[in-house]
Parts: C-alpha cells; sequence; structure tokens
C-alpha cells in the first residue's frame, strides 16, 4: 500500500543538519520504504545525505511517500515531527 502526503516545512531553519538527523532516525523506525520528493528530486528518507542534498527550507513544500505495510503509520508519525516535533526545537 502506497500513502503520500503534501506538507509545507514551517519551521525556521528547515531540515538542516540536526532535524534531518531526527527525521532520518524516525523514519527508521518504520518498515516501509519512505521517500521525500521535492520540485522533481525524490530521496530515500532513511538516508541523511539524501535529505541534506533536497536543501529543505522554510516555506518549502514536501511530499511524503511510502510504500509497505506501515505505510500509513509511517506518513502519520514523519507528519507529526514535521508539524509538532520540528516546530518545539
Amino acid at each position: 500500500m502506497t500513502v503520500e502526503k503534501k506538507l509545507i516545512i514551517n519551521n525556521e531553519t528547515g531540515l538542516h543538519a540536526r532535524p534531518a538527523s531526527q527525521f532520518v532516525k524516525k523514519a527508521g523506525q518504520f518498515e516501509a520504504k519512505v521517500e521525500i520528493l521535492m520540485e522533481d528530486k525524490e530521496v530515500n528518507a532513511k538516508s541523511i545525505m539524501g535529505i541534506m542534498s533536497l536543501g529543505i527550507g522554510k516555506g518549502d513544500e514536501i511530499t511524503l511517500k511510502a510504500d509497505g505495510k506501515d505505510a500509513e503509520a509511517a506518513i502519520e508519525g514523519l507528519t507529526e515531527f514535521i508539524e509538532v516535533e520540528l516546530l518545539e526545537h
């Protein structure tokens, strides 16, 4: 099962090194294949280098895409990370 969700990055610093590392750790908790799509690029959400290569900043729109048995849980957990936890740091 594939699940997708579009999100806007609202924290001041985007997904720079520390938040990207936390995101990768969170994504690694799920068995599903998780990817981040931004503009014409698609990267593995479990790869710090992949996420950093996107240069995701405040106001950028990304799409999270997960495929696998826990895809829905992965999207929910990562959405919460971006919309709640990321803003707290």
